[in-house]
């Protein structure tokens, strides 16, 4: 590996000790404070009918999660099916067919986000956001929720209870899910990554040809076929359509979920996604970022942070030697490009 590695890989941890260590602070007061969130929280939990005062135990709480997600399942397999009748679709893209959308129903609602489609041609905005977006915050709530049952399992054995599974769902999205995305999107923006509920853009190409051209050699002469035919290079198109919509509010929580499901078919390759270095950066942080806070918020509560400690390190272990094997070969090129005779040697970029 170069020395420009090691210091971004360095740099990488540092950042990511540095914000996961209080973020895992506030997740433990998060989970744990008193029912009741003020008046607002009050009001919010009469209008859902939570009683965060009630506690559940074990199989209340994986039952709640299940119909949580079989709701959700449901209703983002029925927006997909009726995208063409709904709003904010610009395109006028019809129905999902129903063995897609059942397949990305299911896979966003168990949080691996399986992509069998191309957003930007398959999906309006209404279902990008309604659908997929709001999956990525519900399915990552199921997540956390889960280790933060595990947590109080380890610090309440023998109590019989693990707490309420819709008040630790609305802690997760609204009280951490929803103000780091907001964040995040609001930077990512700033980056250039696109946000508007425009129809695509078309745009015109400088360098086009409507007819066909003469196919030249190396010294500019027309490339002839066996019969003395001119060989010609194809009209190439005029314009070009650009793909845009609500892209910064949906990869913000794509990353901090730790999803996939990009609005692009090459989620975070896609230059819209993820246009800078150091967008690249900040996203890479945003999927590691609660999984690390997570383990700082496990040694808070068990009241043992060499415990929170241990499993971070062991995480960062196998996540550092992978990178080092990543970029190491990455450097190194192809030996069958290699083998060819093409030049591989590193640029300035």
């Amino acid at each position: 590996m170069t020395g420009t590695a090691w210091a971004l890989l360095a740099a990488f941890l540092a950042a990511l000790l540095a914000l996961a260590w209080p973020l895992g602070r506030w997740m433990a007061v998060l989970f744990e404070a008193e029912p009741g969130g003020g008046r607002l929280g009050r009001a919010f939990h009469r209008l859902c009918g939570i009683d965060p005062a009630r506690q559940m135990d074990w199989l209340q709480y994986g039952l709640g999660l299940l119909l949580f997600n079989a709701i959700g399942l449901g209703a983002s397999f029925l927006i997909q099916r009726l995208q063409a009748w709904l709003p904010l679709n610009p395109q006028r893209f019809g129905n999902v067919p129903p063995d897609s959308a059942f397949d990305t129903a299911v896979s966003f609602v168990s949080n691996t986000d399986w992509q069998g489609y191309a957003g930007e041609a398959t999906m309006s905005h209404l279902t990008q956001m309604l659908a997929l977006a709001v999956q990525n915050f519900l399915s990552a709530a199921t997540g956390i929720v889960v280790a933060v049952a595990l947590i109080r399992g380890f610090v309440r054995h023998g109590a019989g209870a693990i707490g309420n599974v819709w008040l630790d769902l609305t802690r997760a999205t609204l009280g951490l899910l929803l103000p780091l995305s907001v964040v995040l999107a609001l930077v990512l923006a700033s980056q250039g990554v696109v946000q508007d509920f425009a129809p695509f853009h078309k745009a015109t190409l400088v360098e086009r040809t409507a007819y066909d051209a003469p196919r030249l050699d190396a010294a500019g002469q027309p490339i002839k076929d066996d019969k003395g035919n001119a060989l010609t290079v194809p009209a190439t198109a005029t314009t070009q359509t650009l793909p845009t919509g609500p892209v910064a509010s949906q990869e913000a929580i794509k990353m901090l979920g730790t999803n996939g499901g990009g609005f692009f078919n090459a989620n975070s390759a896609h230059p819209y996604e993820n246009p800078t270095a150091l967008t690249n950066f900040l996203q890479m942080l945003a999927i590691f970022l609660i999984p690390a806070a997570l383990c700082f918020m496990f040694g808070h509560r068990v009241k043992d942070m060499r415990q929170g400690w241990t499993i971070l390190g062991v995480m960062a272990v196998l996540f550092v030697a992978g990178a080092v094997a990543a970029m190491t070969f990455e450097q190194q090129g192809n030996p069958q490009f290699a083998a060819l005779g093409v030049d591989q040697s590193a640029g300035a970029l």
